[in-house]
Parts: C-alpha cells; structure tokens; sequence
C-alpha cells in the first residue's frame, strides 16, 4: 500500500480511502444505475489508495464470482462521473477526489502463492485416496 514516493502512506489517505470505500460499497449495493452491468452485478470493492494530495482515489473492485471483470471496469468507468457525485452525498469529504477503477487481483496472486507453497498437498490427497486402506487378506 505504498504510495508513488515508496513512503508508507499517511494515516489521513487510510481513513479517507476507508470512507470512500464504504461509500462506494454502500452505492454500489443500491443499485441505482441505468447501466444494467452495474444494476445486476455485485461488486466488491476491496480496497481504495488515496494519493497524497487527495485528488485522486484508486478503487480495487471485483465482481462476484470474478467473472465478467472488464465488462464492469467498463461500466465502472462510464460511471465514474455520477459516482464521483453519489460520493459527495454520502462521505464527509471537502473534496471528492477523481475515482479510478481497477481490477482487484489479490485474490489470484494469493492463489498462485498457495499453489508455490503447497504444490505436494493435492497431488499427496489424490494418491491417498487411490492407495487401498487397511491389510489386504490373501485367503491364506
């Protein structure tokens, strides 16, 4: 969660991107959109980085299930502009900051990780399953 600089960022731009995000949950789960991507699909929006002047907020969404991921960036961004004004309703903000929408791939890089770290572990259960249990009797 570094900002551009590689400093840790400020304990201002992690409480006004913890409001955006919450904001933008909250919007998103109503669902008072005409685009009918957005009106029928739940999106997660998992995080938001806030860049140090606040002007402008980054938000990692995902689309449930992870499916259909750039038809809903698409969406997202058409909409960014009516968002951006729904977000001036709900957060407590002088200034609503530009929205960017990105894909949240976190999920597939913890996936990938656990794959490297445990690479044994399935193929270990599939040979457990294929191995008789218990003694085997030879009728002697």
């Amino acid at each position: 969660m570094a900002s551009s600089r590689g400093k840790a960022p400020s304990q201002r731009q992690l409480r006004v991107g913890e409001e955006i995000r919450h904001a933008l949950a909250d919007i998103l789960r109503c669902g008072h959109f005409r685009d009918p991507v957005l009106r029928n699909t739940p999106i997660t929006v998992t995080e938001v980085r806030v860049t140090p002047d606040l002007r402008r907020a980054i938000s990692f969404v995902t689309p449930l299930g992870g499916e259909g991921m750039e038809t809903v960036l698409c969406s997202l961004r058409r909409a960014a502009a009516y968002l951006r004004g729904q977000l001036s309703h709900h957060a407590k903000l002088r200034h609503v900051p530009e929205l960017d929408f990105q894909p949240d791939v976190s999920f597939e890089a913890v996936d990938r990780l656990e794959a490297l770290l445990h690479p044994q572990k399935t193929s270990d259960d599939v040979a457990d399953t294929a191995k008789p249990s218990g003694p085997q009797d030879d009728g002697a």
